[in-house]
């Protein structure tokens, strides 16, 4: 598919693009095109200002913010917003804070369009527990500790429930989103479930943005301190052994540059 080119409809395909987690240099080329080349954007709220500089002065910028505890656009009246643009001949992006397809309704949203006969293509972003890591300069994952990761919500729609005690035995590192509200409940579950209380903890606060705050501290103490140094949302909560190799040095670092020449 080619998302500069319209289909025989006499539509561009809407785009699904990742601003990644707030710092506009992270933006793939492909999402910077993208954002250059459309017409309208319906921007999220957990897009950095910055991330829309490339933007034509002419672009239609729509916020579409959805935030909880918050006043949010309803998602039906996003997804008919897109489809009305799309069928304008519009060059429709929908611009989600991190990657599109973690945690961010993009499932609903393209079934939506293909149900009203509108190609979608889905340009990836840098997630915020990636980029969590990346910013505490440690791994998710270590060979003689932890070998995978789980990307879980902490909050969940409709009351369900996550196997906390399941995610436990898999001795997965665990990347848990939007879990500050239920820091309490996910910490007990996690300790039910046989989460040693020791298990190192990294909380990173509005990741690649320069509000970006960081606090290390282990399961047992990982509501307290949380409460304690003012964390709020959005927060990406690291959980897991990896971080304990990584935090006491146990991976060794590069004593070297790497120097990348694309001429």
């Amino acid at each position: 598919m080619n998302p500069s080119r319209m289909n025989p409809s006499g539509m561009f395909p809407v785009l699904m693009v990742g601003a990644g987690p707030g710092d506009p240099d992270l933006l793939t080329r492909k999402a910077l095109r993208a954002i250059r080349q459309a017409t309208v954007i319906l921007v999220d709220d957990l897009v950095a200002p910055a991330c829309l500089r490339p933007a034509r002065a002419t672009c239609r910028i729509v916020h579409v913010g959805k935030r909880g505890g918050c006043a949010s656009t309803p998602q039906e009246f996003i997804q008919r917003l897109m489809v009305a643009q799309a069928r304008r001949g519009e060059r429709v992006v929908r611009l989600k804070g991190g990657d599109p397809g973690m945690f961010g309704r993009s499932g609903e949203e393209i079934a939506f369009l293909r149900a009203a006969g509108i190609e979608v293509e889905v340009i990836p972003g840098i997630t915020a527990g990636v980029a969590a890591a990346a910013a505490a300069s440690t791994a998710l994952t270590h060979r003689d500790h932890c070998h995978g990761v789980a990307f879980v919500t902490g909050h969940t729609a409709q009351g369900e429930g996550v196997d906390w005690a399941s995610l436990v035995r898999s001795r997965l590192t665990l990347v848990i989103y939007m879990g500050v509200a239920g820091a309490p409940a996910i910490r007990r579950a996690l300790l039910d479930g046989g989460m040693p209380p020791g298990t190192p903890a990294m909380l990173l606060q509005s990741v690649g943005t320069p509000q970006q705050r960081r606090v290390d501290t282990d399961l047992d103490s990982l509501e307290a301190d949380l409460h304690a140094a003012g964390l709020g949302s959005p927060c990406v909560m690291l959980i897991g052994a990896a971080l304990d190799a990584a935090m006491q040095g146990l991976l060794e670092p590069c004593d070297h540059a790497l120097k990348l020449d694309f001429t």
